[in-house]
């Protein structure tokens, strides 16, 4: 099972001016399937250029209608249905991705969602593909459909935020994971509604308590200001090991199955 990283940029300013790329993450091998997770501009380009073969995708999971996690989700699709030709794949996403909410989406067009099995995943949803189970898990963010992903396959948890602030319930949510994605767009002080900076993605990390905690969706100012000195602060302070994605970093999640 394998953990690829085909961007590590979050928010317009990074995507804007791609000092880091916006093409989400795969997981393959999973249950015999490849998952996509938020898709953003760059995600097919990087997809070759890391060796990965965007038609062998079975899953695409978009969290919300914001272009840096959805834009590159209805390419993708033709990529996954062998060019709009064949019906196969699953595609789950948030209420403003698949249907639209307000002003924001739908992100996927009702042609691109003919091929596929699409599923709308709420907070506390639960879909079941095979042996894989999805949850979706809450958020509060400018787009109020966002949904984080509890994927669990074979006693391991995988678990994304997506784009959230902090708050309370946070950890309870993500509660049992064994790797855990985060979405952290800055450090300091200076809060940024709907996301969280690295005191807040430490302060989750310590109530989670999981194997592994991951940075990802980096904020420029983040990405200059060397994001790897703040996981080495996390990994002091709380005892879970925690590292800053890096664009194509690639990690066997193998070892972080428990036996249960």
């Amino acid at each position: 099972m394998k953990l690829q990283f085909l961007g590590t940029g979050g928010g317009r300013f990074a995507t804007i001016s791609q000092k880091r790329m916006t093409g989400g993450f795969r997981i393959d091998d999973i249950g015999g399937k490849n998952i996509h997770v938020d898709p953003g501009p760059g995600a097919l380009v990087r997809s070759h250029q890391f060796g990965l073969n965007p038609r062998k995708i079975n899953m695409l999971l978009v969290s919300h209608c914001h272009t840096d996690h959805y834009n590159d989700a209805e390419i993708m699709i033709e990529a996954m249905t062998q060019g709009m030709t064949k019906r196969t794949g699953h595609v789950i996403g948030s209420e403003s991705v698949i249907n639209g909410n307000g002003e924001i989406g739908p992100g996927i067009s009702k042609y691109h969602q003919t091929k596929s099995d699409i599923s709308v995943l709420h907070p506390g949803d639960v879909i079941k593909e095979d042996e894989i189970t999805i949850r979706g898990t809450a958020t509060h963010h400018g787009d109020s459909t966002c949904v984080g992903f509890n994927i669990n396959y074979d006693g391991l948890n995988i678990n994304y935020t997506a784009d959230t602030e902090y708050f309370p319930e946070l950890s309870k949510e993500h509660e049992g994971a064994d790797v855990l994605i985060g979405c952290v767009i800055k450090e300091g002080e200076r809060k940024i509604k709907g996301h969280m900076r690295t005191m807040d993605f430490e302060k989750l990390v310590e109530e989670v308590q999981p194997q592994i905690a991951i940075m990802t969706h980096l904020g420029v100012n983040l990405i200059m200001n060397n994001p790897f000195q703040n996981t080495r602060i996390i990994t002091n302070n709380t005892g879970v090991r925690t590292i800053a994605a890096t664009d194509g970093l690639t990690m066997s999640l193998d070892q972080f199955i428990r036996n249960v």
